[in-house]
């Protein structure tokens, strides 16, 4: 059985194991690595893709919302395993852009890790995880509408990163900073489309 993740280095560790033996890497094979039943490690993952250099790919906000809904969803209604579509677990990156992207990432995640405890865990635990999950829902509703507002989605995906690591590391004060960071992303891409 896998040690669950507990900090943002560790999940960067274990994705950057899949590019050192594959030519290509899935969203499949990430998964697995990471646990299937894991709803922080997932949206640490999908927070990290939209707040990488990977969410200037054309398109990658749609797919990223289409994600965070399908997850956030089944956590909602108490699924006890993920389940996903081939089509989205079969979509693959090159291995040297995803080593890019990791390599690019790897000095925050140190850095920001050691500023997480557990805190605040009232946000987290139990009735706190389904307002994340809602939260993320509504945040998967409104990607679309980030391909309208430059950096937009970055914005949201690093809220989703954070949302992430407050359940992996029990972390209210994250769940806090998020909600903060996606009103101020909302309330910029209300004013820009009216």
């Amino acid at each position: 059985m896998k040690q669950p993740l507990q900090s943002l280095e560790q999940l960067l560790d274990t994705i950057s194991t899949l590019t050192r033996n594959n030519e290509k890497v899935s969203l499949g094979m990430v998964v697995e690595s990471i646990g299937n039943r894991s709803f922080g490690p997932l949206l640490m993952l999908i927070g990290i893709t939209l707040f990488s250099p990977l969410s200037g790919i054309p398109g990658m906000s749609v797919f990223m919302g289409s994600f965070i809904m399908l997850i956030a969803v089944q956590m909602l209604i108490g699924r006890e395993q993920f389940w996903l579509p081939r089509c989205i677990l079969n979509r693959s990156i090159e291995h040297s852009k995803l080593q890019k992207a990791l390599n690019w990432l790897s000095k925050p995640a140190r850095g920001i890790d050691r500023f997480l405890k557990p805190r605040l865990t009232f946000l987290v635990n139990n009735g706190g995880s389904y307002g994340i999950a809602s939260l993320s829902v509504v945040i998967g509703l409104f990607m679309p509408f980030m391909e309208l507002l430059p950096f937009s989605s970055s914005t949201a995906g690093f809220a989703l990163l954070l949302l992430g690591l407050a359940l992996v590391v029990h972390d209210g004060l994250l769940v806090l900073l998020a909600v903060l960071i996606f009103t101020t992303t909302f309330t910029l891409i209300i004013v820009n489309i009216l």
